[in-house]
């Protein structure tokens, strides 16, 4: 029988062996304390560079007060899926603060930011359809086109040249019950690029395609007040679907699908996390509104991630590392070689600066990069601290 058991398990011994070899295992760190500039890790306390937590909420006074309070009212959680006995008067706040915050017809809230694509994409559309997906979108797209049984058409990464002619090639085999729908992330987590959504909604309207835009690194970050990528090109209304997620710039966790209300009406009827998975916690929707409130109220958290990541950003390329194509606070910091990036990655936090690794399958080969994510949390010490570590490890490993 513990024959048996070690043949049945070897494959995986070997594939975790393989990766450890190439550079390519993840290991996790542990974290001891609240998510904030400085946060302890491993014993250790480091300036904290690769989070989400674009704002500095995760640790908020005022959302942290929210919580208890929800609690104390609602319970930790509704047991319960939205459909059933799982739709709190939080979760309907919720929606509400949204829908006005975004300025859309309608809101529709997840668990997750992922769960969100898994919800929408499958709802939308069915095995007579096609998905034109750019070749970069995230995992939770290609999972939710997978599930959707579509036809994926992949187009060039931001190429809107390419889409346009796979569009017209569809246009000659589609049937009068064809749904064709564009979908791209607004923000790409790994390049910090931006889609070109103007021309993405010309298209759409050109060709009568569905518009989904995943703005998940959007949220708090583009547009007035970090109302996201629609307010940041003023296309209120352009939109047919704008997928966004609580578990970065909000500081929390849940996802959510905001536009046309038709829309986000059959979403209640038929996306499937809505209708089988428990409704999002008390705490998390506590904390959700405080945080969609905060935003609203203030500008100021937003102006200060910019202003960081227009000094961290400029200070990289002064000492001569490859920032990509970025355009938002998204920072790659591309060295190629997966093994010199985990040896850098190791060295930075002995220097202090926890900043990870990302290798393949979460980017191309040959790509890796330390991926930066700094706050509007962090002060200008911090940032000069960072600065100074990847000088001093870039000479080290003679990556400048």
């Amino acid at each position: 029988m513990t024959i048996k058991m070690n043949v049945k398990l070897s494959w995986f011994s070997k594939q975790l062996a393989k990766l450890e070899k190439e550079g390519l295992l993840i290991n996790l760190r542990e974290i001891q304390s609240p998510i904030a500039a400085i946060t302890k890790i491993n014993g250790k306390n480091v300036i904290n560079l690769c989070s989400n937590n674009y704002l500095g909420l995760a640790d908020h006074p005022e959302l942290k007060k929210a919580v208890k309070a929800g609690v104390d009212k609602f319970g930790v959680g509704p047991a319960a899926v939205r459909t059933i006995a799982g739709t709190t008067s939080l979760h309907l706040l919720l929606e509400e603060k949204l829908k006005s915050f975004k300025k859309v017809e309608a809101v529709i809230t997840y668990q997750s930011g992922f769960c969100a694509n898994l919800a929408v994409i499958p709802a939308i559309a069915n095995e007579e359809d096609y998905i034109f997906s750019d070749e970069l979108n995230h995992a939770s797209i290609i999972d939710g086109c997978r599930l959707s049984r579509a036809q994926v058409v992949r187009y060039k990464h931001l190429d809107t040249d390419d889409l346009e002619q796979k569009l017209k090639n569809v246009e000659k085999q589609k049937n009068e019950n064809t749904k064709q729908i564009i979908i791209s992330d607004g923000v790409f987590s790994m390049d910090g690029d931006i889609t070109p959504l103007p021309k993405l909604s010309k298209l759409a309207d050109k060709y009568g395609a569905i518009l989904v835009v995943d703005d998940a690194h959007g949220e708090g970050v583009l547009g007035k007040n970090g109302r996201g990528i629609v307010d940041h090109f003023k296309l209120h209304g352009k939109v047919d679907i704008e997928i966004g997620t609580m578990s970065k710039a909000f500081g929390v966790v849940g996802g959510m699908a905001s536009g046309k209300k038709v829309i986000i009406d059959w979403l209640r009827q038929r996306s499937r996390p809505f209708l089988f998975s428990s409704a999002m916690t008390i705490p998390d929707v506590s904390a959700c509104i405080k945080a969609i409130e905060i935003l609203k109220k203030s500008d100021l958290l937003v102006k200060k991630l910019w202003h960081n990541t227009n000094y961290l950003r400029s200070g990289l390329k002064k000492l001569g590392f490859d920032t990509g194509k970025s355009q938002t606070p998204i920072i790659p910091v591309i060295l190629g070689d997966a093994k010199t990036t985990k040896d850098f990655s190791k060295n930075l936090f002995d220097e202090g600066i926890f900043a990870m690794a990302i290798t393949y399958p979460t980017v191309p080969m040959g790509r890796a990069r330390i991926r930066l994510m700094n706050s509007a949390a962090h002060e200008k010490k911090h940032l000069d601290s960072a600065l100074h570590a990847f000088e001093k490890v870039g000479k080290k490993l003679k990556v400048i």
